[in-house]
């Protein structure tokens, strides 16, 4: 192998007071992208991770949620029930994504290269940028049209105010976006403490929905827990982008446990109350039935609540804007090696802005047909984290040439067949219980168009990749790890790139 001879990478320069000085001056609008973190900019505490996913579901689209069961029929208990279960399940996997961060100091996407290759992540690429465009799309469309219910604001200064806002929280990047989510924790709680207190004391009074007090059905309860499960699921290719400036030496258990317990507290009590609204008060607009609740438990707090409520989903808005940022970055470093600069990013930023306001304002009236090309990218998603996940936990069990993930020529090649093909089964295997307005797959439709498309991608696409690496050789990237450390620790990418390139230069002129 090429790289055999390697000389171990160039350290960082250090500042002359110590490697904790640069944690101490970082500068206020984030440098690094899709470039690893070294050891000397890791900070934070793994702690604030609960919190922050805590607030990432503490807001209007979440609510909503619990308005599905009881749409379709479904009791209150029951819709509680089949919430609470699904987004257990569904956080679970997030959960685990979070380890990678601290491990590998790298965002999500990166990592993906060493399943589906320097250019076949291309292919979850596709999936996990229009989800975070396409959630912003609908953020903007639930914040427009509530507050212009509300307080009868104009649709489109709001939609260009909230886009502004969440496009600078991306701009100036993770640390920013970390204080305004534990700022926004402060001040959403209390607030939605007194509402639920105010619905538990019976405060909150109106007349059963449109579809009464409701019973159960398999039907209703299935589509309930999977409209939950998948909630969560789709935190999944960002989750590390937030973690990756811990310290290495996170303990994975912690921060496994953390991040499940915030993202999943936060939907386990809106849920129900969201369940609460569509049952009683026939709520079908996520900002009106809270400004309608919360001026029933005490006047003026149901107006308060939409607005911090609507603060939160544009701090929501400003995660997709980050994360939809690298997904950008790395999918044109794939095609074309580039220099992940701080103009780069804040570039990238305005443009994925320009692109998901432009959408909202276009598209009025088109909520669901959004919800619906979200479904699609869910389908998508969920054979790729199924695929990573495996890979992660099971086969290279953490232990990554990091240095090769940032050159096409490294151990993890350009379209590995393995990653590719696990998940291009795993898609066609979630096509027959697929439930979309335009076309209902044959066991969907035999089972009531329950769609379960979601849980048979996780579980042939994790088998498949199980069963294709089995026959794997990962000696050749066990002998790079125990020879060359430095490729695992990087101090930078750019002098990895520069120093493969000269070996490869120099290769090609002995041949």
């Amino acid at each position: 192998m090429f790289r055999s001879t390697r000389k171990p990478v160039m350290t960082l320069d250090l500042p002359a007071d110590g490697p904790t000085a640069r944690a101490t001056t970082r500068p206020a609008i984030e440098t690094r992208s899709i470039d690893y973190v070294p050891d000397d900019e890791r900070h934070g505490k793994v702690s604030a991770q609960g919190p922050f996913w805590f607030v990432g579901n503490f807001q209007p689209f979440t609510l909503a949620l619990g308005f599905v069961g009881p749409a379709m029929g479904l009791s209150l208990l029951w819709s509680i029930v089949a919430g609470l279960a699904g987004i257990a399940f569904g956080t679970l996997f997030m959960a685990f994504h979070a380890t990678q961060g601290p491990v590998l100091g790298l965002p999500q996407m990166i990592q993906s290269r060493a399943q589906f290759g320097y250019r076949g992540v291309l292919l979850p690429l596709i999936g996990t940028l229009f989800t975070f465009v396409g959630f912003n799309v609908v953020d903007i469309v639930i914040i427009k049209s509530g507050l212009q219910s509300i307080f009868g604001w104009n649709p489109a200064v709001v939609a260009v105010a909230m886009s502004v806002i969440a496009a600078a929280l991306a701009i100036f990047g993770h640390d920013l976006l970390h204080r305004a989510f534990k700022v926004l924790f402060w001040i959403s709680l209390p607030l939605w403490l007194i509402l639920t207190i105010g619905i538990l004391a019976g405060s909150v009074h109106g007349s059963l929905g449109p579809a009464g007090p409701g019973g159960f059905t398999l039907v209703a309860f299935l589509v309930q827990f999977s409209v939950a499960a998948s909630y969560n699921i789709t935190y999944a290719p960002y989750v590390s982008d937030y973690s990756r400036y811990l310290p290495r030496d996170t303990r994975p258990s912690s921060i496994i446990a953390s991040v499940f317990l915030g993202a999943a507290a936060s939907p386990a009590w809106l849920i129900p109350v969201g369940a609460f609204l569509a049952t009683y008060l026939g709520a079908s607009d996520a900002l009106s039935g809270i400004n309608d609740g919360g001026n029933q438990v005490i006047s003026g707090l149901g107006s308060v609540l939409a607005v911090v409520a609507t603060l939160v989903l544009v701090a929501t808005m400003g995660l997709n804007a980050y994360s939809g940022m690298l997904t950008v970055v790395t999918a044109i470093d794939s095609v074309r090696q580039i220099s992940p600069t701080r103009r780069l990013r804040v570039i990238t930023i305005l443009v994925l802005t320009v692109v998901w306001l432009a959408l909202s304002l276009a598209l009025t009236d088109a909520t669901e047909s959004l919800n619906t090309a979200l479904l699609i990218m869910l389908y998508l998603l969920v054979p790729w984290t199924a695929v990573n996940l495996t890979d992660y936990f099971f086969v290279r069990r953490g232990h990554y040439v990091i240095a090769d993930l940032f050159t096409p020529a490294g151990v993890y090649g350009r379209w590995p067949w393995r990653g590719i093909g696990a998940f291009l089964i795993g898609i066609a295997a979630e096509i027959p219980f697929m439930d979309l307005p335009f076309f209902v797959g044959p066991a969907a439709s035999a089972m009531g168009e329950v769609d379960i498309a979601f849980v048979v991608g996780l579980v042939v696409s994790g088998g498949a990749y199980v069963l294709f690496t089995r026959t794997q050789d990962l000696s050749a990237e066990t002998r790079l790890l125990t020879g060359h450390p430095e490729l695992s620790d990087p101090a930078s990418t750019g002098e990895i790139r520069t120093e493969i390139a000269a070996e490869e230069h120099s290769m090609e002129e002995n041949s």
